[in-house]
């Protein structure tokens, strides 16, 4: 069913992209923001075929729909410039995938630490990946001559709220795989470990 899924995103974001670069603007910046969908939405595949990785349907999926929402209904559908709260939304459930992301290493390379350990690594994981993304988006305002972080605007305020708000997706996870350990339940996250 994932795969399913993850196959139906990918179409859809490089129909979709297709159809923008050939409908819209033919300015160098937005071709090339358009097209750069195709590679960053397989970039996954790729390097899993380069480096003959083992990369799970389910890690595939949270990159897949992380690409989904940022690159191809934030930036190429430009909901981010139609929808307000759309880029608050993409960047909390940044913090919720990559919370995830954190408790695949976790598993997959057996960290046997104790339970507060891994409340705190979760969270690290979350912010050094928010704060990356935010360096990542400042390049290519120097470089590009473009303002995705809206400084113009609102100085750091929108890079702040980016962060904030990845950093309480990233609690809200570390708070569940918390509980459902010390309490011996089983919801999202054991479910989630279980088919790693």
């Amino acid at each position: 069913m994932i795969k399913k899924i993850n196959l139906l995103l990918v179409f859809i974001a490089i129909i979709g992209s297709l159809y923008f670069v050939f409908t819209k603007d033919e300015r160098l910046v937005y071709l090339l923001k358009d097209l750069s969908i195709i590679l960053t939405i397989n970039a996954l595949y790729i390097i899993k075929k380069l480096f003959k990785l083992n990369i799970s349907d389910g890690i595939n999926f949270i990159y897949i729909l992380f690409i989904f929402m940022a690159h191809f209904l934030g930036v190429t559908v430009e909901l981010y410039n139609h929808i307000y709260w759309f880029d608050k939304f993409t960047h909390f459930l940044s913090g919720v995938l990559t919370g995830f992301l954190a408790i695949y290493i976790l598993v997959k390379y057996k960290v046997d630490k104790k339970i507060t350990f891994s409340f705190i690594y979760i969270i690290v994981f979350s912010l050094a990946i928010a704060s990356f993304w935010e360096i990542f988006e400042y390049l290519a305002s120097y470089y590009f001559n473009v303002d995705p972080q809206k400084v113009a605007l609102t100085g750091v305020t929108d890079t702040m709220g980016d962060i904030i708000v990845a950093f309480l997706g990233a609690i809200l996870v570390s708070i569940s795989y918390y509980f459902e350990y010390k309490e011996n339940h089983t919801f999202i996250v054991k479910r989630f470990i279980n088919n790693i």
